[in-house]
């Protein structure tokens, strides 16, 4: 895999002292990822829709008030623009256009990320919480070289645009059997086998936990290592669902995610141009590796006697049925594959952040009123408290783990 030249985003960002802007290039496929579009605060600007012209086709016109700058929005552009609220990503950007137009442009959000840029009409939050209580300190010498460092940290991407020909060829000499009956008969045998070895492994998890302990250096490395393995096959998953369905693999490589975080990544944005089938379906196949290797993890450690080996095996097991937790289960504040795949059966593509404001802001005085709920407030209601409820469960469920292995 080789560095490649990638488009790039130019975006306006409040310089060190809060009293200007500077520009700052971001690399396409990191931007997709990270990146909540912030348009400036709602005062300081006016939207005002123009007469139709021979075409029927509605037209805006979009005034900034400190700088009198005017620019020209199309519906799908005022679209997006109303959504840049500084918590809306550009992926749930892209979902949201797609479910409402029916189609993706790829080439609509950069460029009128481009157009308002020029105009001052936006500006971008940072990226993270430690990247904004970075940002708020800034005069802090020790923040301004932390802060330095994740920014070059987060440069260390390396992936490649041409990646779609390898992808064609694994699915050609056999990835296709993976979205075939075969796969699903290999995953639905394989669950049955590991259900059996970790039905056969709870009377041993105190002995387990024991040869854990006696390396727990090694142990450690070697759960992690090989977890860290799982996510580039997670993410060729994904991959070969677009070839699948016909769509194209735009970008392939690794990252630095939030800057701290090492993962892989696959660009699968044309995805949004197939069906919502295509797309439940690329966002589903990936955390389905989780599953495979936890349940094939279980039934091999129940093969092998006392020791290290063991250990490890049903660690890593454990710790891959959490993955597909987090990463398929849509009820956990988490913006995973579950999530979207929730939000796109609802048509929803902001739920998390709509259901957290309603329920933040609204919810209390709606029912001091005495007033009902229409649908989609029961379900920001439902999503917030389906979500609680889910992580508190979680995390009880680990805690009795522990306390069971010990």
């Amino acid at each position: 895999m080789s560095t490649t030249r990638r488009s790039k985003i130019e975006l306006l960002v409040r310089t060190t002292d809060g009293d200007g802007f500077e520009t700052r290039h971001v690399e396409s496929s990191v931007a997709y990822l990270q990146h909540r579009p912030q348009r400036i605060p709602v005062e300081q600007c006016e939207l005002a829709a123009l007469p139709h012209g021979v075409g029927r086709t509605p037209t805006f016109v979009l005034k900034n008030r400190a700088n009198e700058h005017y620019i020209m929005l199309s519906e799908p552009e005022r679209f997006l623009w109303e959504r840049m609220d500084g918590q809306t990503s550009l992926q749930d950007l892209a979902t949201g256009y797609v479910l409402k137009f029916g189609a993706f442009d790829f080439d609509i959000i950069p460029t009128l990320i481009q157009k308002l840029r020029q105009a001052g009409f936006l500006t971008m939050r940072p990226t993270s919480r430690l990247r904004e209580a970075l940002a708020r300190h800034r005069k802090n010498p020790a923040a301004r070289a932390a802060e330095s460092t994740l920014k070059a940290i987060e440069r260390l991407t390396v992936s490649s645009r041409s990646a779609h020909d390898i992808f064609v060829r694994i699915y050609k000499y056999g990835g296709f059997l993976l979205f075939s009956p075969v796969g699903i008969l290999m995953l639905v045998v394989a669950t049955a086998f590991g259900v059996r070895g970790a039905m056969a492994l709870w009377p041993e998890s105190t002995e387990i936990s024991a040869s854990l302990a006696k390396n727990p250096v090694v142990a450690i490395l070697l759960v992690k290592l090989f977890f860290f393995l799982t996510l580039i096959s997670h993410q060729i998953i994904h991959a070969l669902a677009l070839v699948h369905y016909g769509r194209r693999v735009r970008e392939f490589g690794f990252t630095m995610l939030h800057g701290f975080i090492p993962t892989f990544y696959a660009d699968v944005t044309d995805v949004f141009m197939g069906s919502r089938r295509a797309r439940i379906v690329a966002a589903g196949s990936g955390p389905l590796v989780h599953l495979f290797l936890g349940m094939f993890y279980f039934w091999l450690a129940s093969l092998q006697g006392p020791g290290l080996l063991k250990g490890f095996l049903a660690a890593s097991a454990v710790l891959q049925l959490q993955s597909l937790f987090v990463a398929l289960y849509p009820f956990c504040f988490l913006e995973m594959d579950g999530y979207h795949i929730l939000v796109d059966l609802l048509g929803m593509p902001s739920l998390k952040h709509d259901a957290s404001h309603f329920v933040r802001h609204s919810l209390w005085r709606r029912l001091r009123r005495g007033r009902g709920l229409n649908r989609q407030e029961m379900i920001f209601v439902g999503y917030i408290v389906l979500s609680a409820v889910s992580v508190a469960a979680f995390i009880w469920l680990n805690v009795m783990l522990v306390m069971h292995a010990s």
